[in-house]
């Protein structure tokens, strides 16, 4: 991963000691309310339902051990021991004390941490695949291609004041989006022409939120040399043109909707008429530099994998387990090993103190030192060999990490929703535990196979629930909590926004109609096909008549 050079943790700790002066200032009522509002956001911080909520950046979702167990102090000796993994691979702080997030932050300075641009109208985290660099199926590691967005994005005074935020990913995957580039305001598609060199399809004009909308090809090829000032093209013409008067009107999907592709695509190219081939033209040997802190880790060769087949033979929770929570590595004897963050009962997404130091304990011993955040609000130890996977699964199943429930029905993705922030509309976390315990026999879970489930309490989407196989979303009405449900969204290709279904529920009647959509679908599926495949087969319609009657 990326090591910060000196200029880099100069920044930090200056920025660290800037807000530090900012909160004294507020503290002291030399700052209102409004001055010291915009400052605040700026360093990540939120006032929430019941206290502040920090969002802590992880570029591409990736942790250093060292970063982990920083962390983890940080929730022993600031928050109540847990912390929050969000479906943008960050970490969010749930109940910091305003005095004491200056302190906070120059802990996570010390590991080359912030909560820079985690708020506020400014292009946010770059994200990607959690399997970046170790996928099969990539053409090649997007990570280094992050990181030269990130430099690139990060106190850029062309985007401090943007009309909205402004989300970017990057996907180096053919033919499916685990990246979810389809839903970001700027989606970028690692592509390689026929003479293998590297250029980008660029999508922009796609979003969640309140008018969900998957973006539009605007730049088809952009050769690698040319990935800044075609990206700064796009933000210059939203920045020009994006409405400032109506922030539920602001996102960049609304401007490309507004103006149509072919002349948001016209507008760009003419700011990249401008922009090419001056100083922010890529270089060979910047691009090495920045590749250069992705190196393959040191392998061992010929892992011997006979204790593993032995223990899939002898041991049928690790063979579930095995199929179900790792995934194939690009390294022969290696596997990607998923943490499940839902085990029922737990909130989706937490992790406590103790279990951030027992997975950085983890990661230095089987993974190389390194773990990562991904967008289903899970953990990967991305590099473990084979002949350790055994060892490996007794610890995680000790940690509460082990449920093999990866990409099924209580695999749930839900944000904190009316328990903890102020937007909300409704809770989310009881409607997910709802939903976990009503699906507690992992044979039936199993057999129905992949499904996701994704739970918003409000219209911000921050549980991604447009792109739900199953969205629930959660609504008011004069005071009370409902649930809308959405079908056939997904984010496993081609990010497609799902269809709502009709009239809300009330909270205790939503894992009942889940219930009914379920066992719809068993009855109706052929032979080992998924939910989405139903669903897109047969349509809304008997859906509806299921629930509705």
């Amino acid at each position: 991963m990326y090591v910060y050079q000196d200029y880099d943790q100069r920044l930090l700790q200056e920025r660290v000691a800037q807000y530090r002066d900012q909160t004294r200032r507020y503290l002291a009522g030399e700052l209102s309310e409004d001055e010291f509002l915009a400052l605040r956001l700026q360093n990540g911080l939120y006032i929430q339902r019941y206290a502040p909520m920090l969002r802590i950046s992880v570029p591409y979702g990736m942790l250093a051990s060292q970063q982990l167990r920083t962390l983890a102090n940080v929730v022993r000796e600031y928050d109540k021991g847990f912390c929050h993994v969000s479906t943008r691979q960050n970490i969010q702080l749930n109940w910091p004390e305003l005095e004491d997030v200056p302190d906070i932050l120059e802990q996570l300075a010390g590991v080359q941490m912030h909560a820079i641009q985690t708020s506020g109208n400014c292009i946010r985290n770059i994200t990607t695949d959690e399997l970046a660099g170790v996928n099969p199926k990539e053409i090649e590691d997007p990570r280094p291609w992050c990181e030269i967005i990130r430099q690139w994005a990060t106190f850029n005074p062309e985007f401090a004041y943007l009309p909205r935020k402004f989300k970017i990913a990057v996907n180096s995957v053919p033919d499916a989006d685990p990246a979810l580039i389809g839903v970001h305001d700027i989606g970028v598609q690692v592509l390689h022409d026929s003479n293998g060199e590297t250029g980008f399809q660029v999508w922009a004009g796609g979003g969640l939120g309140r008018t969900p909308m998957t973006g539009a090809v605007i730049g088809e090829f952009v050769p690698w040399q040319d990935l800044l000032p075609y990206l700064e093209s796009i933000l210059r013409v939203y920045n020009k043109y994006g409405n400032r008067d109506n922030k539920f009107k602001a996102r960049i999907k609304i401007l490309v909707k507004a103006l149509g592709p072919e002349k948001y695509r016209e507008l760009v190219e003419a700011e990249f008429a401008e922009l090419k081939g001056g100083a922010m033209t890529l270089t060979e040997e910047e691009v090495a530099r920045i590749k250069n802190c992705f190196q393959t880790p040191e392998y061992r060769s010929g892992v011997d994998s006979t204790a593993l087949q032995s223990a899939l033979d002898e041991n049928r929770a690790f063979n579930r387990w095995f199929h179900t929570n790792t995934r194939a590595h690009k390294q022969a004897g290696y596997r990607a090993v998923v943490l499940t963050l839902k085990k029922t009962g737990r909130v989706p997404g937490d992790v406590s103190d103790e279990q951030l130091d027992a997975i950085a304990d983890l990661a230095d011993r089987y993974s190389f030192g390194e773990a990562r955040n991904t967008h289903q609000q899970n953990m990967v130890l991305a590099d473990v060999a084979a002949d350790q996977l055994f060892e490996v699964w007794q610890q995680l199943d000790a940690l509460g990490f082990a449920t093999p429930n990866l990409g099924l029905i209580t695999d749930i993705v839900a944000c904190p929703g009316g328990d903890l922030c102020s937007l909300a509309n409704a809770k989310s976390i009881p409607i997910a535990e709802g939903i976990q315990r009503r699906f507690d026999d992992m044979d039936f879970v199993h057999d129905l196979g992949p499904l996701d489930v994704n739970i918003s309490g409000c219209m911000n989407a921050c549980g991604h629930h447009h792109i739900g196989h199953i969205g629930i979303l959660g609504v008011d009405k004069k005071g009370k909590e409902f649930y809308q449900i959405t079908l056939g969204g997904r984010g496993d290709k081609l990010s497609h926004i799902g269809e709502k279904m009709g009239p809300s529920f009330e909270a205790d009647e939503v894992t009942g109609v889940i219930d009914k959509i379920i066992r719809l679908y068993v009855d109706n599926r052929l032979e080992n096909e998924p939910f989405i495949d139903t669903y897109e087969r047969i349509g809304m319609d008997p859906f509806k008549e299921a629930v509705y009657g």
